[in-house]
């Protein structure tokens, strides 16, 4: 039984995701040695995602291989198509940043973002034309819009509520 169950809505959303992808891990005559385990485990940390190819011609050499890689790296079974198979583990959920104390004053400012460079890219109105790319640098007070225009960034507005509680 695999560690990590997946809906067939989950699974056809990384078979399709995992069309594209070239086997990471190859799996000789030897069969599952520790050190292919261990290259698989470093795989899916990197990738979540990976294709694994088996070189064997028994299929019920194949499926025995597929679960018991499933089984002793918490992976999910995601698809098994010939000598090719393709697992799934997320990555466990990184700490989420500490929040800094703001002072706890009126006047107290909030620092903004670090100005960040942004491609743009708007479509012609004439179809046979090409949409045009720039880069545009956004300072951290500025915001860009759905139809690529930089403005400057909106005050956050608080809910009266909250301006009564104060």
């Amino acid at each position: 039984m695999p560690a990590l169950n997946l809906t067939p809505a989950q699974r056809a959303d990384l078979r399709s995701a995992a069309h594209a992808l070239n086997p990471v891990v190859l799996i000789g005559a030897d069969g599952l040695t520790p050190a292919v385990l261990k290259e698989i485990d470093g795989a899916l940390k990197a990738h979540e995602l990976i294709k694994v190819r088996v070189f064997g011609d028994e299929r019920d050499t194949r499926v025995a291989i597929y679960e018991s890689i499933c089984d002793q790296l918490g992976a999910a079974p995601v698809q098994h198509i010939g000598k090719l198979l393709v697992l799934y583990r997320p990555t466990p959920d990184e700490k989420p940043m500490p929040v800094r104390a703001r002072s706890g004053g009126t006047g107290a400012t909030v620092k903004g973002r670090a100005p960040r460079t942004v491609t743009v890219v708007k479509t012609s109105t004439n179809a046979g034309r090409r949409p045009t790319v720039k880069k545009v640098t956004v300072a951290g007070n500025e915001r860009m819009t759905a139809g690529g225009i930089v403005k400057r960034a909106k005050k956050r507005q608080t809910s009266v509520k909250r301006q009564r509680n104060d």
